[in-house]
């Protein structure tokens, strides 16, 4: 009952945290795979988080527009 009351009381008076943990969430997994797709063999994982992480918070725009930018530099890296 504890554990219940907990999480009530932290949902009431920030409705939309649980609804951006998951939006984020969801985002971070769809450009993962984007990112696994278009770089192949050549996809890092630690790269990728630490480009995920690097900016702090920023909005999902953002972070799409780096990840994009990311994904090109991996791609021009193993060009050369």
């Amino acid at each position: 009952m504890h554990n219940v009351t907990t999480e009530i009381e932290r949902y009431i008076p920030w409705p939309g945290q649980a609804l951006s943990y998951k939006i984020g969430e969801l985002t971070i997994k769809r450009l993962r795979v984007q990112a696994e797709e278009e770089l192949g063999e050549k996809f890092d994982i630690r790269a990728f988080h630490d480009a995920i992480l690097a900016n702090g918070s920023v909005p999902m725009s953002v972070l799409e527009q780096q990840i994009i930018d990311f994904i090109y530099s991996e791609k021009s890296a193993e060009k050369s």
